[in-house]
């Protein structure tokens, strides 16, 4: 069983090229998992390979740069902000064969269709975002990318309490907000059995 969970989570999508049937991949995770890390890796290799990659980002979300998706470990790629998932559409040019998409649960519900229209143009897609909310909660629009997804990646942080594998955003702030855009000075990585769906104590290690 572990080792066909291990081929669904980590299989390679196959190279793209023109004339291919285009498809949608989803990287979902907690925060600190390495969901941006991965969607950069994988459209550098898009480039490498010389396909022409167009990439975006929610509007709100300038944590480390207005113009480029940046992981927590400092990886770069230049990207184009979006107010709303029918914006990414409008600004996705006819010659491009790969779109990614970082943040995704920052999006309207719209996104769906917008994935599933590019990908039946022949576009592949690649979205990156987090799979729940502060509560624990599934964050829309990402469960039903999911569920359309041809490929999905699930990515896993470490527990800042106990080093088992995170799959819980912890936030540390007292908010109601649902979005309220952060990185570790607002949250943590927590695993099921540290996780608690409010705000908690930050953990300090001696």
């Amino acid at each position: 069983m572990d080792e066909l969970v291990a081929q669904v989570n980590h299989d390679e999508p196959p190279a793209h090229s023109r004339g291919n049937a285009g498809w949608v991949e989803v990287i979902a995770g907690s925060m600190f998992s390495g969901k941006s890390e991965e969607l950069i890796r994988r459209l550098r290799r898009a480039k490498i390979a010389r396909q022409k990659v167009q990439v975006f980002k929610p509007e709100l979300d300038s944590r480390f740069s207005e113009n480029q998706i940046v992981s927590h470990s400092e990886m770069r790629h230049e990207s184009a902000n979006s107010r709303s998932a029918a914006e990414i559409l409008a600004k996705v040019d006819p010659d491009t064969e790969v779109v990614g998409i970082d943040e995704g649960q920052f999006f309207d519900n719209e996104l769906v269709n917008v994935a599933n229209t590019l990908a039946q143009r022949g576009v592949r897609v690649i979205i990156a975002g987090l799979d729940q909310d502060y509560t624990g909660k599934p964050w829309e629009p990402m469960p039903q990318l999911l569920a359309i997804a041809e490929y999905i990646t699930k990515t896993h942080a470490i527990c800042m309490k106990c080093g088992r594998p995170a799959n819980y955003s912890q936030r540390t702030f007292e908010s109601s907000e649902r979005v309220a855009v952060g990185a570790a000075d607002k949250y943590e990585a927590r695993c099921r059995m540290c996780f608690v769906p409010h705000a908690d104590t930050p953990t300090v290690h001696d």
